[in-house]
């Protein structure tokens, strides 16, 4: 672009105007700027000045697309150099300038000077200094001291041979701009995304800009990858009508990027557009442009995206927490939770189909969450076989893998829930076959670092769901579901294979009669058979899914008589006996989805198969005895669980829970007068004393099966420590059996006996008699082969017969001390004398002396005597009269100040049985 003046405007110049201020936008060619003020709510003003009395080449002009007869305009030479040297000088650089003359056109000539004030390098000096412009000799004055210097600057460059002076000319000069690519896509390719060195020349919008590629001079436009500012509609009429921030978003990339030296990594090309990322000293406009709020992010672009679109959806979440600019009435999906209701920890109760799970939270409510972005395997068209009975897990192709994918995954394991969005409840459409569906909360659900939405879409198990652009109710991982169906459609995987779909033919016999009659006989012969609980009816009544026979039954628990539920029977509604719910619920806890051994020993008339179930070592008759939530039938009398489903319901009934509330135990006369009739039995026992409790409870090993402990212990610690369990998979249970680790470092078998947090877990080491409080960390699953069916619990409780336990604390901790230093971790000789409330009432003789350990006790004065009536028990009753009767006299101990049972009983914490 030549600057020149005419020779009219010369001859009426306007009045000269101040020093004037301002910020280099553009230098549009050797001789003629763009500067603007500072912003103040919005695009600041902009005007054009051009140099005075100075002349450079015009840069090169394309012909109009509207005019095929005219051709492009090349550079003039030395046109690029000036401009280039007044771009790297000027552009984002402050400057004063002072407006010389004014045409009638409105074009404004003057003095720009680099600065604040004149004291700066004068632009016009410094281009003809360095020979890149001719000085405009016509209109010159000899008394203006200004041109007279700027001839004189000429002739030294002329001398000097700069520039455009120097010999040869204008060769090597001129710029071979190219316009337009013939192949955009294999160019784009060519380059593997490396950065290529630009110049940014226009910007169209905040996202989409006009760039030179050096140095081969290539003028694209690109658009950024990954985003989407507001644009400039184009009317009918011509004129540009701005949406809401376009003007501050294109004003936000231009202030940054216009005429900068950049870098730009040429991504893709799709339909014939450059998308790609332009890379700045000061950084990425990609991301600042979501940060400020001046742009949302677009899916079908962001695929490309090579720095991680990771990083653009953090700046987009940014911009949206702070409602900024297009955000500005931005309302999150998940506005109206909590943080605990937004982000929590559960346990994963079951799987529904293959998009969707059941899980527990720690206030033990249920919430179904389906997995956020994700659409299950579904059937294309109707259903061929109309006389058949649809089943969505068997006959839509890869249903069944997904939902066993997520089952093995996360039943029973905890995960950590982000509840994405809450999809509003649609109802049914009269106009299209769109279903009704309830709300849904729909979230992200990982396990151990792995998001199961994703794990499941590379599998090519679910597909991802495509969005409008401004729906935001999506997942907070969606690119990363995307890029996981791109490799699974890219690997063929599931349902993006070409191979034939996998089929499962899977005979339902629930009911069938005749088909479970011809089945009975080969269950039974299989001894344990693997089983998965594919559903959950009542406490006691299941349908199995048998992998190796690819068959459903109907599955009745043994030996156990569970509370039934309510049901609809003909002409009525059966009312659900108390403690069903409770029993069902338990059952489903405990086995539902999970993986499970059977034992079939009949069938009922109705083609139902009975048999005893068994998960972890834990059978579930027993499992529900124990618990209080069903009773013992009388067919478990020929069964060989029945000592353990007896000793399990006598416990429960003594507890009084649940189903044994009311219990109500038979007259003690009845069974004293029973016991009248025996003779005392003498049949000493050799037993190791393990534990002694604050109650003077004391536990015992039999020496007998002592052997088999150490045999046990042995090689469970030894398969232990090949196979270490992992630290927290394991979630307590109360009543569950299990392996804790002691203070020792060795692990022990144990019962939950409570959980009050997973830091907090009470458990009592069956074998020892011992409890403590551990943290969840230190229990694991116990070994299936190491269970109390391998072995039972080697440690059985006892009281001490013909005593009275001291209720003063002091003096019961000091009969505690003494027993434990005489007898625990010692082997005793122990008799069972007669029943009680919780334990067996029992004598121990020291081994060596045949001592009676209670008798000692009572002689020394540390305890008295309860006397018991039973004529049988008379003579030992009396051998302990005598006893107490010679520390009295000697006033031995609690006998110190004599016989205060009459008056002083209770204040020294005894009374008298009445």
């Amino acid at each position: 672009m030549a600057s020149s003046v005419s020779a009219q405007a010369l001859a009426n110049p306007a009045p000269v105007a101040a020093l004037q201020r301002g910020i280099v936008k553009m230098v549009l060619s050797g001789c003629a700027i763009i500067v603007r003020g500072q912003p103040r709510g919005g695009p600041p003003p902009e005007r054009q000045i051009n140099l005075s009395n100075i002349r450079t080449g015009a840069l090169a002009r394309r012909a109009p697309q509207s005019q095929p007869d005219q051709k492009d305009t090349p550079d003039e030479p030395y046109a690029f150099q000036a401009r280039e040297f007044l771009r790297k000088m000027l552009i984002g650089k402050e400057v004063c300038f002072t407006v010389e003359v004014k045409t009638v056109l409105g074009r404004e000539y003057g003095m720009v000077y680099l600065g604040r004030d004149t004291t700066g390098e004068n632009i016009a000096e410094s281009l003809v200094k360095e020979g890149l412009a001719n000085v405009r000799r016509e209109g010159i004055r000899g008394n203006n001291p200004d041109q007279v210097r700027l001839c004189d600057l000429e002739d030294q460059a002329k001398a000097s041979k700069k520039g455009m002076w120097a010999e040869g000319g204008a060769t090597n000069t001129v710029r071979d701009l190219k316009y337009s690519i013939d192949n955009p896509r294999n160019f784009v390719d060519s380059l593997h995304q490396k950065p290529v060195n630009a110049v940014i020349e226009h910007v169209r919008d905040g996202s989409m800009v006009r760039a030179l590629l050096l140095p081969d001079c290539y003028l694209v436009t690109v658009m950024l990858s990954g985003i989407k500012c507001p644009t400039f509609k184009r009317e009918m009429d011509g004129t540009e009508t701005p949406e809401p921030f376009a003007a501050e978003a294109k004003f936000f990339t231009e202030s940054r990027l216009l005429q900068r030296d950049v870098q730009i990594i040429l991504e893709s090309c799709p339909n014939q557009v450059i998308l790609g990322t332009i890379l700045h000293p000061n950084g990425n406009i990609t991301e600042l442009l979501l940060k400020e709020g001046f742009a949302r992010c677009v899916d079908w672009s962001m695929a490309v995206y090579t720095q991680g679109a990771e990083k653009l959806r953090a700046a987009e979440k940014s911009a949206k927490e702070r409602k900024v600019r297009i955000w500005k009435d931005y309302v999150a999906p998940t506005a109206n939770l909590d943080q605990k209701d937004r982000q929590f920890v559960a346990k994963v109760m079951q799987v529904v189909n293959a998009d969707a799970i059941v899980v527990k939270l720690n206030s033990g409510e249920y919430k179904t969450i389906h997995l956020s972005s994700i659409r299950p395997p579904r059937i294309e068209g109707e259903n061929k076989d109309k006389d058949k009975r649809f089943r969505p897990l068997y006959d839509i192709p890869y249903m069944f893998e997904a939902r066993e994918f997520m089952r093995k995954k996360l039943i029973g394991k905890k995960v950590n829930v982000t509840v994405d969005y809450i999809r509003a409840a649609t109802t049914a459409s009269e106009t299209s076959s769109v279903p009704a569906f309830a709300e849904r909360t729909c979230a992200t659900v990982s396990i151990g670092g792995i998001n199961i939405a994703e794990a499941l879409v590379s599998k090519g198990l679910a597909t991802v769901i495509r969005y409008r652009q401004d729906d935001d109710q999506r997942s907070s991982h969606y690119d990363e579901l995307l890029a996981a169906e791109a490799r699974a459609i890219k690997n063929g995987k599931g349902l993006h294979s070409k191979k034939e779909v996998p089929i499962h033919r899977v005979a339902d016999i629930s009911g069938e009669t005749q088909k479970a009659k011809q089945f009975l006989p080969f269950l039974q012969r299989a001894g344990r058979s693997e089983a998965v609980v594919e559903y959950v009816f009542s406490g006691s009544r299941l349908k199995l899914y048998m992998p190796k026979e690819t068959c459903l039954i109907t599955f009745l628990l043994a030996g156990i008589e569970c509370p039934r539920g309510s049901r609809n029977i003909p002409g009525n509604t059966q009312v659900a006996e108390p403690f069903s719910d409770e029993a069902m619920a338990f059952t489903k806890e405990l086995v539902l989805q999970r993986e499970v051994e059977v034992e079939v020993e009949s069938m009922d008339k109705a083609g139902n198969f009975i048999g005893w179930l068994h998960i972890e070592g834990v059978n579930l008759s027993v499992a529900l005895v124990e618990n209080a939530l069903s009773k013992v039938h009388f067919t478990a009398e020929r069964s060989s669980y029945y000592k353990t489903l007896a000793s399990g319901e006598e416990a429960a009934r003594l507890r009084k829970e649940k189903i044994w509330a009311n219990y109500e135990e038979k007259p003690v006369e009845e069974v004293v007068h029973v016991s009248e009739e025996k003779e005392r039995t003498a049949n000493y026992r050799a037993v190791y004393v393990t534990e002694i409790t604050d109650a003077m409870h004391f536990y015992t090993q039999d020496v007998e099966t002592g052997t088999q402990l150490e045999n046990l212990m042995e090689t469970m610690r030894s398969e232990i420590a090949s196979q270490p369990p992992v630290e927290g998979s394991y979630a307590a249970r109360r009543g569950d059996y299990c392996i804790a680790k002691f203070a020792d470092g060795e692990w022990y078998r144990a019962r939950v006996e409570k959980v009050e947090s997973p830091a907090k877990v009470h458990v009592f080491y069956i074998d020892y008699g011992n409890r403590e409080v551990v943290p969840s960390t230190r229990l694991a699953v116990i070994p299936p082969a190491f269970s109390t069916r391998t072995l039972a619990a080697q440690a059985t409780e006892y009281a001490f017969a013909y005593i009275q336990v001291p209720q003063d604390e002091d003096v019961r901790a000091e009969v505690v001390d003494n027993l434990v230093r005489d007898i625990q971790n010692t082997q005793c000789l122990l008799n069972v004398e007669y029943s009680g409330a919780s334990c067996p009432h029992v004598t121990l003789q020291f081994a060596d002396s045949k001592d009676d350990v209670g008798l000692n006790l009572v002689k020394e004065g540390m305890v008295m005597v309860e006397v018991r009536k039973e004529k049988h028990l008379q003579k030992m009753v009396t051998e302990y009269l005598n006893g107490q009767d010679s520390a009295k006299s000697a006033r031995l101990n609690i006998w110190r100040y004599g016989d205060f049972r009459d008056d002083d009983a209770d204040e020294f914490g005894y009374k008298l049985k009445k």
